[in-house]
Parts: C-alpha cells; structure tokens; sequence
C-alpha cells in the first residue's frame, strides 16, 4: 500500500468508501446492505491491508454510526483519518445565511456523536452549491470540532478548479474513471496539486457500470458496452482484468492523494488491496486505453442523470 503525505496526515493511497455499510447502494449492488459482523470484517481487512482513511456523510443511512461503532470496537478511532460530509441544506436553509450556519453546526455535531469523534478529520461540502458558505466551518475549526475543510464536486471541473484555489479548502472529492476523464482534462487536477489540495477519486467503477455484466446493463445506457469490450480486451493483454485496469487507471492520475472503493464483503476489500499494491499503469498501457475511450455523453458518465434515460 502507497502512502501519500498531506498536511499532518500521511493517507494512504486507498479510501475505503462506506456507504454500502448504511444503505443498499449503486446500480450493480445486489448483496444489499452488510450486517454489522461483515462491517466489522470489511473494515478490519482494509485496515490489515494499510488503509488508514474512510469516507463516509450524513445522508448515508446509519453509515455514520456502523463505522463509528466499528472504529471504537476495533480500538482505532483516533488513528484514522475519517472524511465525512454535511448534511445537504434544505431550500430555506441554503436561501438564509444564519439558517445555513445553524444546519451546518447541527450536522457536524450529528457526525461527530454518531462517529465518537471529538474532532472530525475532514469535513467535506456534499454539493457545491452549498459551498458558498465554507466560512460557516472556520469557528468549528477554531472550537477543535474539525480539523480540515473541503467540498464533494460534481462532473463539472471548472468550479473543482476554482474550489481548488479558495483560501481554507484543504480537499476536494472528484469523480473520475477510465470512462470519465473531463476533471483530468479540465484542469481540477492541476490546480489542486498548485494549491496543494488533497483529491479523493470516486466513481472508480462508475457505480459498478463498468463492471456489471452486459446483459445487466440499463437499455438506456448500453452505448458503453462496446467501449467496455475494447477496454477488456486491453486489460487481458496486460495481464489484468477490467477492475483492475480501472483502480491502476485513477493512481496514475496527477495529484490523487487517496481513490475511494467501497465493498460489501471483506473478500472484495481483499481484491481491491491487491489492485492498489500493484501501483499505476505503465506508460504503453495508459497510452493504449486513452486512444480507446471515445467522449461520451454527459447522461451516460453522470450518475445523477441515470434516472432521466433508464
């Protein structure tokens, strides 16, 4: 396992990703929701495997409390980083300053009781529009409540950039995989590594799309098979299958502190341990696989779009 050094943490290269511990998630997801016993399994074995970082939020069920509950158990709540995320605003908090400020404080406290931890390592903004109010954290800061502050951004690099460069943004959380490369193009990864700016990967798998078997696959979201086929053939020739291609694929990326994969099973914990001790792609292999991918429309990279053509 790689070790990336940022600020006073020293994160390692995999985040695991812990919405499949509190609710049934993703589009390829059909073991459901884990019990706490495979919770327990699923984060031990990431930890066995070097990882030190977990990414969770507020909207994501009982995640919170199941790895709240299982960090305490295990003994290891304080020497781990825990990236965590604001409840998003309702529509009168987000039009009223003294509101937003007062959901804002109410959610941090919420994450950190249901965590178990006095000082919450990285607090991210779940949707850049509520970003506007960023200067709602710094007391919290200054009360020990949080350590760093960041925003979850969309498919859009162009305010990744600009979040990149605002005074006190500590981490952005991007999506980005061998189908989606418009944050590696549009300059997000380059200017968080200017600013010194962690980047956390998710959509590794593009919520399983890339991998679910084609006969699975949504009618409305087909045209992606064939590119899948031709990334597939590229993998096998390298010796590797397609997940792997695409965790190697987000670790050859400029700048990325940390790729986010969650799990449902500790035995999928172990496969994507084994991806990420491999390292990045070799130069021939990332070339090969940037001539393959074609641009592809927004509604089949955007998750949030998904519903709208399914």
């Amino acid at each position: 396992m790689t070790y990336h050094p940022w600020r006073d943490y020293r994160l390692s290269s995999m985040m695991l990703g812990t919405v499949q511990l509190g609710l049934p998630y993703g589009i390829a997801n059909h073991a459901g929701q884990p019990d706490y016993e495979e919770a327990r399994a699923i984060v031990k074995t990431a930890l066995d495997g070097g990882v030190n970082c977990f990414d969770t939020a507020a909207t994501y069920g009982s995640s919170e409390e199941v790895l709240g509950r299982v960090l305490a158990d295990l003994g290891v709540a304080e020497r781990v980083v825990v990236v965590t995320k604001i409840q998003p605003l309702r529509s009168d908090e987000l039009a009223d300053e003294t509101l937003a400020f007062r959901g804002i404080e109410a959610s941090v406290a919420e994450s950190r009781r249901r965590l178990g931890l006095d000082c919450l390592p990285v607090v991210l903004f779940h949707r850049e529009v509520e970003a506007r109010y960023l200067s709602a954290l710094e007391p919290l800061q200054a009360r020990g409540w949080v350590r760093y502050i960041g925003v979850s951004c969309d498919n859009r690099p162009g305010p990744a950039g600009q979040f990149a460069a605002t005074p006190g943004v500590a981490a952005l959380q991007i999506p980005a995989n061998l189908l989606d490369p418009r944050h590696c193009q549009g300059g997000s990864l380059s200017a968080a590594a200017a600013h010194e700016v962690a980047v956390f990967i998710r959509s590794v798998f593009l919520q399983g799309l890339l991998l679910m078997p084609e006969e699975a696959v949504p009618a409305a979201l087909q045209a992606v098979i064939p590119v899948r086929r031709q990334l597939s053939v590229l993998a096998e020739e390298a010796g590797m299958t397609l997940a792997e291609l695409a965790v190697r694929y987000v670790l050859g990326l400029q700048g990325v502190t940390s790729a986010l994969l969650g799990a449902e099973t500790a035995a999928q914990v172990q496969e994507s341990l084994r991806f990420f001790n491999h390292g990045a792609l070799n130069v021939e292999v990332q070339a090969a696989l940037e001539k393959i991918v074609p641009r592809l429309p927004e509604t089949l990279l955007t998750p949030s779009l998904w519903q709208t053509v399914t």
